[in-house]
């Protein structure tokens, strides 16, 4: 079992910056892949970010969002730079143990209870 706790989102103007982070439970945090995803209203959940247990790293918001991982502190952090309006949404991370197809919500066993980006024009 593993208990994801997102955290840092909140209210930011559009071209600025937030890092998100996600707090895993657990000592096998290390084989997991890691995700991000993420909802806006009236919209279904769609795919942000993902790195695998070897660091293999996917990414739908490339040049503006960057996915790590820590795996001594169990956390996994997504970088977020030049943030627009579209852009808010909520954010969820999930955890999973596949290595492929990590741009799929089925890939991911376990979800956080997501965190909530706005970003102001």
């Amino acid at each position: 079992q593993v208990q994801l706790v997102e955290s840092g989102g909140g209210l930011v103007q559009a071209g600025g910056s937030l890092r998100l982070s996600c707090a895993a439970s657990g000592r096998t945090f290390s084989s997991y892949a890691m995700g991000w995803f993420r909802q806006a209203p009236g919209k279904e959940r769609e795919f942000v970010a993902a790195i695998s247990w070897s660091g293999n790293m996917v990414n739908s918001v490339k040049g503006r969002f960057t996915i790590s991982r820590d795996n001594a502190k169990n956390t996994v952090d997504l970088h977020m730079n030049s943030l627009k309006p579209e852009d808010t949404a909520v954010y969820y991370c999930a955890a999973g143990r596949l290595e492929y197809g990590l741009g799929r919500q089925s890939a991911y066993s376990y979800w956080g209870q997501g965190t909530q980006v706005t970003v102001s024009s």
